[in-house]
């Protein structure tokens, strides 16, 4: 008697809430407008990260050829987070298999920059301004060749420490 009265409290409680299968659908329903609004959110291309990191790439010999040690850190720093944001929101292009290569010069120029060493920061800045070219060879973007600046990127900033 007292499982028959629990199974009809039990049935008399499911017959008043929402069945669970309209709930789901009603889940489901919004999950699927929430991805279309997803596939349509921007996220940058890898064109406007390699800019980025050339801004960086720039100010960075500026800043360590001036022995600014902070700053060069600063864009250093922002290099890698660069390649951080790539491998987050690239990840269907091919090019990204050969970003690795780029982990060795900039430890090396960290390490220069930690030391504060002119020398080392030169000779690990090349070797840097060579990886990049060497990735963009190995990903068929030979045409697009770094060079050690020249000039500043910015008139405004002062490099000096």
């Amino acid at each position: 008697m007292r499982y028959f009265l629990l199974v009809a409290v039990f049935s008399l409680l499911l017959s008043c809430n929402p069945s669970v299968e309209n709930s789901t659908e009603i889940l489901q329903s919004r999950i699927d407008s929430l991805q279309k609004k997803l596939d349509h959110v921007y996220a940058p291309g890898l064109g406007e990260f390699m800019s980025s990191i050339q801004v960086h790439h720039n100010k960075l010999w500026f800043a360590g050829t001036s022995g600014n040690w902070e700053l060069a850190n600063f864009e250093m720093e922002e290099i890698r987070e660069s390649i951080e944001d790539i491998n987050r929101y690239n990840t269907y292009r091919p090019e990204i298999i050969s970003l690795p290569m780029i982990v060795p010069p900039l430890d090396s120029l960290e390490s220069a920059i930690r030391q504060k060493n002119m020398a080392a920061f030169k000779s690990s800045f090349t070797l840097l301004t060579y990886t990049c070219n060497n990735c963009h060879k190995a990903t068929k973007h030979a045409f697009n060749v770094i060079r050690i600046p020249d000039k500043p990127p910015f008139s405004n900033q002062s490099f000096e420490k």
